[in-house]
């Protein structure tokens, strides 16, 4: 991993990353590892091949927790196992979400809440379990991972841009709540990232050239371009920076 900028104070921190094993998790997680931190990641599938090609890469190996986010105890699990292997969490990266279209008029109850379950509901439970941590420790960052989805707008998924909305408004009192104990809160907000699962069942020609329209940036983005704006974010060099949404997607929406 080359030409990435470099936060010295985030070596040998321990980081705990939900959905790092692929996608923009992958790129996150490497991206931490090639910082020298302490990367534990957690993620419902597999993830052989990224491990092979990441553990023998860094300072740190990674540690892979396979986990449902939906299963709270499970999570919290996780996070315990976490802070005894690479010890206090003063890191966490909130990533993990499916995007998965659906209608208005055939999303179930039952699938309301499995949105909700797997895109907000973490972000709180998480971040409930590494507070203790990060206080201890005398401070942390929390990143919650978003999506313009929501600022745009954009129809067919609607419990989906729901949910990442609420992402942001969560930020903003976490921000508040902790702030006192030097834990800062941030959202990031990536816009169309071209993930394999994103050019695999949605990055069709007519779709591309149309959103390529409205960015101000005539480049499609790539899972490696979050990896900066994280490591910012969670790094020093963002100390007086929370309760923050910051947009990584080529200049198509603004937040001022």
């Amino acid at each position: 991993m080359n030409n990435y900028a470099t936060f010295k104070d985030l070596e040998d921190t321990s980081v705990f990353i939900t959905g790092g094993g692929s996608g923009i998790g992958a790129s996150i997680t490497e991206g931490f590892l090639s910082q020298g931190a302490k990367v534990t990641f957690v993620q419902r599938s597999d993830c052989d091949d990224f491990l092979d090609h990441v553990s023998s890469k860094y300072k740190h190996k990674p540690l892979f927790i396979k986990c449902d986010i939906t299963n709270t105890d499970d999570l919290k699990s996780a996070i315990s196992e976490s802070i005894k292997v690479n010890g206090e969490i003063t890191v966490l990266i909130n990533n993990a979400a499916n995007d998965s279209r659906h209608t208005l008029d055939k999303l179930t109850p039952e699938e309301w809440d499995q949105a909700i379950n797997i895109n907000l509901k973490p972000h709180f439970f998480t971040a409930q379990a590494v507070a203790p941590s990060m206080r201890e420790h005398g401070g942390g960052s929390i990143i919650n991972l978003s999506s313009a989805s929501y600022l745009m707008g954009n129809a067919g998924y609607p419990a989906y841009v729901a949910s990442k909305a609420g992402i942001t408004g969560l930020t903003r009192a976490l921000a508040r709540e902790l702030g006192g104990d030097g834990i800062r809160v941030n959202t990031l907000v990536p816009g169309w990232v071209l993930t394999d699962r994103q050019l695999k069942l949605w990055a069709n020609d007519k779709d591309l050239a149309s959103h390529m329209q409205k960015q101000s940036l005539k480049e499609h983005l790539m899972p490696n371009d979050l990896i900066d704006s994280t490591l910012f974010l969670a790094s020093k060099a963002s100390r007086m920076v929370t309760g923050q949404a910051l947009v990584v997607d080529g200049g198509v929406v603004v937040t001022g």
